[in-house]
């Protein structure tokens, strides 16, 4: 099975408020709550092809909402940032946020009820672990376990994280404490731990731990969030991890790819970089951290990134993420408060989405239904799930019915099922011929000369080429858009 992975933020899922305010309490703007995801919601996330839904923002943290009755008080707007306050911020690990629940005093009950709801609908659950800073206002720790700047009091962060402090990993408490944490939420049927920040904790922690939670629960999946490609393997080989994020490879230039700043040949060294280890690289075209592509920060047009949704998901067998509301066309352009006018949808305050609030437009529901296609096919067709992959770009730089500075081609075998697949990043519609190397033949295994009966998996048409060794094939591609041509 290829993870397709859905990343929702719960706060601002369920919340249908029409006109929210900006810097708006909850009172005001409301909040999404776990009961939002209703079975029905579940299983209309499960048929569009996801196999993963990652609820972020789920354990409580530091906010200036107060729930004073329950013993929950609002933290100083000095230590919050917006006023939900970030997910990033953790004050009570054991604990699920209060704003997500109906009933606060049950709100691990509800969200137990949660993952069994959503396993009802045939998804896993991954959640947020948040290895590295902390809410100044934890409860879990002592200050020992914080990191303290040579000739200083002050407890600090690195970066601009001023609502949070730093674990201090020196400290075999620490990690005595953090591995607690997570065999806690192992025990609640967690299927997998999106772990912030992860670099910026010790290897050698993660080498210790990670064993330590699938020993107890076989499974159980660790996906990091690392940015600097010199240490990707050895998180994966020494700190055990099964995903990385694939950010300043594959995201940074397929970004750069559809805003027209670099060729699309630039794709074929992404993977280059990663061939060894890219059955663990977790594929993004958005996430809570970047500008939404439908932006006018990005390129502002959701249609505009479908041949790189198609790159994205289809190139390899290793997982791929959508952020929620992406599938719509999301722009990420409101002022939300705390969250100003960047592009990006706010993780510190009371918001609704959008394209959320209402029903969608008919370009939605079409740009919904291309993402259906592409996910379905990701584990529909066995050559995508499992199977090798070619890339052919080598052979058609030259060609002279090929631009490789808009197109990008690539086979998927396995078993019998060979694709082409050809994404047009151009926003012009283009006839164009791809040459087939007999070598990619070989390299499947293929003894057949040639293959009819060929079918575009996207637009349901036959086509009437044949694929065959030393031979072009013909295509046209819309704008924006690319091809899957079947053969089997």
């Amino acid at each position: 099975m290829k993870m397709m992975l859905y990343q929702v933020l719960p706060r601002l899922f369920g919340n249908r408020n029409p006109h929210p305010v900006p810097n708006g309490t909850i009172e005001e703007n409301g909040c999404g709550k776990l009961s939002a995801f209703t079975l029905p919601v579940l299983k209309g996330i499960r048929e569009m092809g996801f196999t993963h839904i990652w609820y972020t923002g789920l354990i409580e943290h530091a906010t200036q909402t107060g729930y004073s009755v329950y013993g929950l008080p609002e933290n100083s707007p000095d230590t919050v940032k917006g006023k939900a306050g970030s997910p990033y911020a953790i004050r009570d690990y054991y604990s699920i946020d209060p704003d997500l629940a109906d009933s606060v005093p049950d709100r691990m009950a509800e969200l137990e009820t949660l993952v069994g709801r959503t396993h009802d609908a045939g998804l896993k659950v991954v959640m947020d672990f948040v290895p590295n800073h902390v809410s100044p206002t934890n409860c879990n720790f002592e200050a020992q376990n914080y990191y303290y700047y040579p000739g200083s009091d002050r407890r600090v962060s690195d970066y601009d994280w001023t609502d949070t402090v730093k674990l201090n990993y020196d400290h075999r408490d620490t990690w005595q404490k953090m591995r607690d944490i997570l065999l806690f939420w192992g025990s609640k049927n967690i299927d997998g731990f999106r772990c912030d920040m992860a670099e910026m904790v010790p290897v050698a922690f993660w080498e210790w731990v990670i064993p330590q939670i699938k020993a107890q629960h076989p499974g159980v999946i660790f996906i990091a969030e690392v940015y600097n490609p010199q240490l990707y393997r050895e998180y994966i080989y020494r700190g055990k991890f099964d995903y990385l994020y694939d950010k300043v490879g594959l995201y940074e230039v397929l970004r750069n790819v559809v805003t027209g700043h670099i060729s699309a040949e630039a794709i074929t060294g992404c993977w280059q970089a990663v061939n060894d280890i890219q059955p663990q690289m977790l594929n993004f075209l958005e996430n809570h951290d970047e500008q939404r592509i439908a932006s006018d920060f990005f390129i502002g047009n959701p249609v505009a990134a479908r041949p790189a949704l198609v790159v994205a998901a289809t190139m390899h067998v290793n997982p791929f993420m959508v952020y929620f509301g992406q599938e719509l066309g999301e722009r990420g352009m409101d002022e939300e408060g705390f969250s100003g006018r960047d592009g990006r949808t706010t993780i510190f305050d009371y918001w609704s989405l959008p394209v959320f609030r209402t029903e969608p437009s008919d370009e939605q529901k079409a740009l919904r239904q291309y993402y259906t296609k592409i996910l379905r096919l990701c584990n529909e067709r066995k050559a995508i799930r499992e199977g090798l992959f070619y890339d052919l770009m080598y052979v058609n730089r030259q060609q002279e019915h090929f631009d490789p500075s808009k197109q990008y081609a690539f086979l998927r075998y396995k078993e019998g099922e060979l694709l082409l697949i050809v994404a047009n990043f151009d926003n012009k519609p283009v006839d164009i011929r791809v040459w087939i190397p007999a070598h990619a033949f070989e390299y499947f295994g293929i003894t057949d000369g040639q293959i009819t009966g060929a079918k575009n998996l996207l637009s349901g048409r036959k086509c009437s080429g044949v694929l065959q060794g030393n031979s072009s094939y013909p295509l046209s591609i819309p704008a924006f858009d690319a091809v899957v041509i079947g053969c089997s």
